[in-house]
């Protein structure tokens, strides 16, 4: 769950954006979105929940899996949103940006580009998988 500002606007945004879908609507507050398999909530500021603060530092990112990072990023930026950077490979297989949505959140897409075993990287394979 993510907190936003406006839920309505966020909806839109990251339905314009990052291309989710949006599943359901509870009054004005909440939302459940999906993107691929996966969904979030994205959910106004009452009951506790708090905005969040961009001089803070990063508390959080979302990571999403997407087919071709390279057309999402060029998407995302031609929509005008905040990006950290172009697609980078990385040694454990992964090409990957991130962006910062309209409430400070950061995300980051990712698509596996090779299959590479955690070892080779610095990393340890731990079973069960």
């Amino acid at each position: 769950m993510l907190t936003y500002p406006d839920v309505a606007a966020a909806v839109s945004w990251l339905s314009r954006v990052f291309g989710f879908v949006e599943h359901v609507r509870i009054g004005d507050h909440r939302a459940q979105m999906g993107f691929g398999d996966g969904a979030v909530i994205v959910a106004d500021a009452t009951n506790d929940r708090r905005e969040p603060r961009r001089d803070d530092g990063v508390t959080h990112a979302v990571m999403l899996r997407v087919d071709d990072v390279a057309a999402h990023y060029r998407k995302v930026l031609a929509a005008g949103a905040e990006v950290l950077g172009e697609p980078t490979d990385h040694v454990y297989g992964e090409r990957q940006y991130s962006a910062i949505d309209l409430a400070g959140h950061r995300w980051t897409f990712t698509q596996s580009i090779t299959d590479v075993a955690p070892e080779d990287w610095g990393g340890a394979t731990v079973t069960p998988w």
